[in-house]
């Protein structure tokens, strides 16, 4: 239905043509491979490849691509990590209907689209030091409701290494808690349930 929607807008406008659509990630690298088109409006959510590995790929064989990527999620370690995988906009699922024809027209100029509150948010946690890997897998874990010494047995750590962790990621985080934690990482998209 969305793809739908977005295929009605885009038709309806006199300066732009669908080149055409894809339903997963490795779909939309073979799509561009074949149509080169101007500018790509790419879903970060996709089955089987997901948009910001799509988006790595086809930015590695087409360095000039123009991409927006799609998503529902307005943080900004998302963002981020699109915006360093080459995306030259990051459009919010809720703001299709009044932002998208926008968006493309920039990406097509070589300009940078972000909606101002994912601007806002990278602002404000730009310098911050990121979550490590490990520090991530740790809070999945939690969000999947394990206890200390559970994480440590299925990742094969101690206890003590598990909380050292924890510390961390509090002290990254500005969090004082667990599901503090948990819910911090998912605003700002460091990972998603």
């Amino acid at each position: 239905m969305m793809r739908d929607g977005i295929a009605s807008t885009l038709r309806a406008q006199p300066d732009m043509e669908l080149a055409g659509e894809a339903g997963d990630g490795h779909e939309a690298i073979e799509q561009f491979n074949r149509l080169r088109p101007d500018v790509v409006l790419l879903d970060l959510n996709m089955p089987e490849m997901n948009g910001l590995d799509a988006l790595k790929v086809i930015r590695e064989r087409f360095a000039d691509a123009r991409i927006v990527v799609l998503t529902t999620y307005n943080g900004d370690v998302l963002a981020n990590r699109a915006l360093k995988a080459g995306a030259l906009g990051y459009l919010l699922k809720s703001s299709l209907r009044t932002d998208m024809v926008g968006a493309i027209r920039a990406a097509h100029q070589g300009k940078r689209y972000v909606p101002a509150d994912v601007a806002v948010a990278i602002a404000k946690h730009l310098g911050t030091e990121d979550l490590s890997p490990r520090e991530v897998e740790i809070l999945r874990h939690i969000a999947a409701g394990l206890s200390n010494k559970e994480i440590a047995n299925e990742l094969g750590v101690s206890d003590e290494t598990v909380k050292t962790h924890l510390k961390s990621v509090f002290s990254k985080l500005h969090v004082s808690d667990r599901s503090h934690a948990i819910a911090t990482a998912l605003e700002r998209g460091i990972f998603q349930l």
